[in-house]
């Protein structure tokens, strides 16, 4: 989730710094961020990059709200209810709450590009294979692809500002880390990784959360039984 908006064209043109002039506070509503960070920025972060650029504020919302993820479970418990009854032939207002707005229009659309060679551009998940050259090639990144009967072709993309670039390639060290520790177990694999995520980064913290995340999965864990 750590997409900007850097450029909005139209016939060619860039017109997102004319959006942020015009419309920064709605732009900031949407990304849930300041309008004047926007325009220092000169981009449009997406809604997670509040996580990011104001930690501490989201952290402080948490602790006296239920999290997303409760939030989540809650709302899955009630549409599970719903969908029991037989009777339901509509798309319940609840789902709109659910998250992943339009996931099944942008599956379609992927698919029927693979099967008739379309050749359109859309935004999608595919490895990096150089085409962000600050990480792996194995990296999962989300860009703009044309996508054919060959398959995703990602688009060339313009340099990535460090500031930007920087985030990105912490969190895919992290997701690096967390792989290697999945796979081969053991309680310092899950230390690095967490020491390693941008929204930790401190070895007392890393440490407690180390412990308590294989406390709370230890069934689940092999090597940890």
């Amino acid at each position: 989730h750590l997409t900007w908006t850097r450029r909005v064209l139209v016939a060619e043109q860039d017109q997102l710094p004319e959006l942020l002039a015009s419309s920064a506070e709605a732009l900031a509503r949407r990304s849930g961020l300041p309008a004047g960070l926007l325009h220092r920025l000169g981009v449009w972060p997406s809604y997670y990059l509040r996580y990011f650029y104001e930690h501490d504020h989201v952290v402080e919302q948490q602790r006296t709200n239920p999290s997303r993820a409760e939030e989540v479970a809650e709302i899955e418990r009630q549409l599970l209810e719903i969908y029991a009854d037989p009777a339901v032939d509509e798309k319940p207002a609840l789902l709109q709450q659910r998250g992943g707005a339009f996931y099944s229009e942008a599956a379609v659309d992927l698919m029927a590009s693979l099967i008739t060679d379309r050749g359109d551009v859309q935004v999608v998940n595919l490895r990096n294979q150089g085409t962000l050259a600050f990480l792996a090639d194995h990296a999962v990144i989300e860009v703009p692809a044309r996508v054919n009967k060959e398959g995703p072709q990602p688009q060339r993309l313009g340099p990535v500002d460090p500031l930007l670039a920087g985030l990105i390639a912490h969190v895919s060290a992290y997701e690096d880390l967390a792989l290697d520790a999945a796979i081969h177990g053991g309680r310092e694999r899950v230390f690095r990784a967490l020491l390693a995520h941008p929204l930790i980064g401190q070895h007392e913290i890393a440490d407690k959360l180390t412990d308590l995340l294989i406390v709370a999965n230890r069934d689940h864990l092999r090597w940890a039984a």
